[in-house]
């Protein structure tokens, strides 16, 4: 490795090291209390299931290991997020550097992406959007090494097949991802020519299923309440033939509002804009594949159902576009006068942390602002006054009652909504409010 090389891979380093101390540090400052996804997340990781009444069960179980190792502190869980975000970060980085075969424009490539929303200002939230990020940046890199290599490696194929899994099983629409890449390799086999089918490719498809099957069974076993959840999270059933283009053209408004201070760091970067799409070059269809198609398909939901596509569902889809950006302009990009683009990057890598403080602290009416640990002491005391026992179940929604699960030091497992037929169950039950704790 040159210095040059090794310089730049150090300044990368520096790059994450420094985005995951202050992501992690500013919401642990500013912060009184854990987001409303990642209560939600520490609710369900209480009581470990193959699945929960929104959502698969990836996203709730890393929390829960977070939580066996740090206990009740706000700032393990941010830390968590960031780690994600990072392991993101990397495989773009590696992705990129295998691109250009020029580790500067691959390190450029992560650092435009850091400009977009979904990268900085969201990030101390886990949630299922977070938990997706890692595992769409590795299903990405390794379906690269397959087909960017003229012998199909089995240990490429068993990785894509097992983080593609961990990727759907953090939430379903990962499978817009899948379909994409699958599309290129149909593309490429029967339609193109230019590939033969390897038996090696089941292998990805039996790591998929394999991993999926105990899911499976729990979706059957429980009427597949999670897909029932998510359709109706899209508003599908109350749509109109009107929505079919008013949320379509809500969506595309939005992508184009979000990528703004991206947008603005290319023009930075290049300056001149020039650009010709050759559809013969085996790079750029794999980069419009893995990132224009997914965001395609996600708009064709739309237009074909008339369905509501929310913001943070996108979060994974840009982790590339950094990559496809300085592909499409590399030819533009003048390495000795690099200033502009570091001084906007500087810019809005400090930026966006500081409005995230301002807002933390400016507001008082966010979930962030809940007093969950005087909630769980004031509830500690109230049962002590009248119990001997532990309280080591809680009932109620996510919010209230997985704040008590995740502030009272019994750590109480969550079973969900409030019901006569458990609290009847109980040998001690208390109920104040939302929330009912009990001991058994």
């Amino acid at each position: 490795m040159t210095n040059n090389n090794r310089n730049i891979n150090n300044i990368f380093y520096i790059f994450v090291i420094s985005h995951l101390i202050f992501w992690t540090l500013v919401p642990s400052i500013t912060n009184h209390n854990l987001p409303l996804d990642t209560i939600e997340a520490l609710a369900w990781g209480s009581n470990l299931d193959w699945g929960f009444n929104k959502h698969p069960p990836m996203s709730a179980f890393f929390p829960e290991v977070f939580y066996q190792i740090f206990g009740s502190q706000d700032w393990a869980y941010y830390l968590l997020s960031q780690i994600f975000v990072l392991i993101s970060f990397y495989y773009v980085f590696k992705f990129s550097k295998e691109i250009f075969n020029n580790n500067l424009l691959g390190l450029i490539s992560v650092l435009l992406i850091e400009a977009i929303y979904f990268y900085n200002f969201t990030t101390p939230e886990f949630n299922v959007n977070v938990c997706q990020l890692p595992f769409w940046s590795a299903t990405v890199y390794y379906s690269w090494k397959i087909y960017n290599s003229k012998e199909v490696k089995f240990s490429d194929c068993f990785l894509v097949g097992l983080f593609a899994a961990f990727g759907f099983l953090s939430k379903y629409l990962f499978v817009y991802l899948l379909a994409s890449i699958d599309l290129l390799f149909m593309y490429l086999i029967f339609i193109k020519k230019d590939r033969k089918f390897d038996f090696k490719y089941l292998i990805t498809l039996e790591v998929f299923l394999i991993i999926l099957v105990p899911h499976l069974i729990w979706l059957n076993n429980n009427e597949f309440i999670t897909i029932t959840y998510g359709l109706a999270r899209t508003g599908l059933e109350q749509s109109s033939v009107f929505d079919h283009i008013k949320f379509p053209f809500i969506f595309l408004t939005k992508q184009i509002g979000l990528l703004i201070p991206f947008l603005v760091l290319v023009w930075l970067l290049v300056k001149k804009i020039k650009f010709k799409f050759n559809f013969k070059d085996k790079k750029l269809l794999f980069l419009l594949f893995i990132n224009i198609l997914p965001i395609i398909l996600m708009f064709l939901t739309s237009v074909v159902t008339g369905s509501k596509i929310r913001t943070m569902w996108m979060t994974p889809f840009y982790l590339f576009f950094g990559t496809l950006f300085v592909y499409l302009f590399q030819a533009q990009i003048n390495f000795k006068k690099l200033k502009p683009f570091m001084v906007g990057f500087i810019f809005l890598f400090f930026l966006s942390p500081i409005f995230y403080a301002y807002v933390s602290l400016s507001k008082e009416d966010k979930r962030t602002d809940y007093p969950g640990k005087g909630i769980a002491l004031k509830t500690q005391y109230a049962w002590d006054q009248q119990f001997n026992t532990k309280i080591n179940v809680v009932y109620g929604n996510e919010w209230n009652a997985g704040n008590l699960s995740y502030h009272l030091q019994s750590r109480p497992v969550w079973e969900g909504i409030i019901a006569r037929e458990k609290l009847d169950q109980l040998k001690d039950y208390m109920c104040l409010d939302n929330v009912c704790v009990g001991s058994r």
